[in-house]
């Protein structure tokens, strides 16, 4: 299975921070720090004049009317200059932190006041104003250490530009980067519940769409008929007969698009049986021959269900369509607190998740509820998609948070 099964995958923790070996020659990497150590003081003097102030001018005001939102915008400012801090120590020290998760806008927090209640209750902008505040004389030891260096200590700089660049990076990491694991959460969490809301737009224009194009007209269709044998029953009792048989067979239709459009929103057997038998049933339509094999001693939560089967039936439908496969295999199972999901055909491969079919929708579907979606699929095939999803009991409690990696994992199922 792919390596690095993981929804976000990061690098881990100052991967991207590896420094080369420090020598007596200068190297591009020493000039950068140098450079960086010059440049600290005008940097530190404007973000010093900046929050002194924005937000001294904003708390003195504070028992007035524009107070407030003259500090809230002082906060956003901060922001922005942390943001620019984090770009110089990442073009010039090799600094590589994650982003905050960004300030809702006056929309997206309803209103102003819940606005400029989140930017004055913002820790990203007071940790951004508080690495302002102290930059100053640090700039200035900065800037003098390394500018008496150049003429003074010219072999040793390198050492001395690392140990200070060094404590650059520490408070950039420090004061600049999300606070903890909870603000990248809740970066991801924003994006996802947007995935979500769009999902299920889509979901409701495409029912709108099938009752519109298909059930709503087949309906339409037979009113009129039987308006037209109403009106022909006494004169022409044959003719009549004949438009009633016609309106009985388009009730047949419209019955069984209902049928189908139900059982694409939540089919009754899911409901009634769970994953085994409405997994069976998705799979006896499928155009290739495939074994389900639904190994679970207990049923997950109704949504966790609902994802789990309409992943297995949008994949199964690709594998009708696209890859041209004699055999099919679905395995669905627990692991812990995940339920995992393989779907293996023997069909020519090349599916990717930017390739059309489909699966960027069910990598997005699965990610907004804390899910995770792999596609294996080299060129001549076989192709090995593993979806997880979290383990969520029927009685609404939830399975302990973090995915079991699905390295491995059609091993593991022998």
């Amino acid at each position: 299975m792919t390596e690095g099964f993981s929804r976000r995958a990061r690098a881990p923790e100052g991967a991207d921070d590896r420094l080369p070996p420090v020598r007596f020659a200068y190297d591009r990497h020493t000039w950068k720090e140098i450079a960086h150590l010059l440049v600290n003081l005008p940097v530190a003097l404007v973000g010093f004049v900046y929050v002194v102030v924005a937000l001294f001018t904003g708390f003195w005001l504070a028992v007035t009317v524009v107070g407030f939102p003259l500090l809230a915008a002082g906060l956003v400012g901060s922001r922005l200059l942390g943001r620019m801090e984090r770009a110089r120590a990442r073009r010039l020290l090799g600094v590589r932190v994650d982003e905050p998760s960004r300030l809702p806008g006056r929309a997206a927090a309803g209103g102003f006041l819940p606005w400029l209640w989140m930017a004055l209750k913002d820790p990203v902008a007071w940790r951004g104003a508080l690495y302002g505040f102290v930059r100053l004389p640090w700039g200035i030891l900065t800037f003098v250490t390394t500018l008496t260096s150049l003429f003074v200590l010219w072999p040793v700089l390198p050492f001395i530009a690392r140990g200070l660049a060094n404590a650059d990076r520490a408070m950039v990491r420090g004061l600049l980067s999300p606070s903890d694991e909870l603000e990248r959460r809740i970066a991801e969490l924003e994006s996802d519940r947007g995935v979500v809301v769009d999902t299920a737009n889509a979901d409701l224009r495409r029912i709108e769409r099938d009752l519109h194009d298909g059930a709503q007209a087949r309906l339409v269709n037979l009113a009129m008929g039987l308006g037209l044998a109403k009106e022909k029953l006494l004169e022409d009792p044959d003719s009549a007969a004949e438009m009633v048989a016609e309106a009985h067979g388009e009730v047949k239709l419209a019955l069984q698009e209902l049928r189908d459009l139900a059982r694409g929103i939540h089919p009754a057997v899911l409901t009634d049986r769970g994953l085994d038998a409405a997994l069976s049933a998705v799979a006896s339509r499928c155009t290739v021959p495939v074994k389900v094999t639904v190994d679970l001693e207990s049923r997950p939560a109704a949504a966790i269900e609902g994802i789990a089967y309409f992943t297995v039936s949008e994949l199964l439908q690709n594998i009708s369509k696209h890859s041209g496969a004699r055999n099919a295999v679905v395995e669905v199972w627990r692991t812990e607190n995940r339920l995992l999901i393989q779907v293996e055909d023997d069909g020519r491969g090349g599916a990717r998740l930017d390739g059309g079919s489909g699966m960027r929708g069910l990598a997005e579907r699965l990610g907004a509820v804390d899910g995770l979606f792999v596609v294996d699929s080299p060129q001549g095939g076989p192709t090995v998609v593993t979806a997880e999803l979290p383990w969520r009991d029927r009685s609404g409690a939830t399975g302990a948070t973090g995915a079991t990696t699905a390295k491995g994992a059609k091993g593991a199922r022998g």
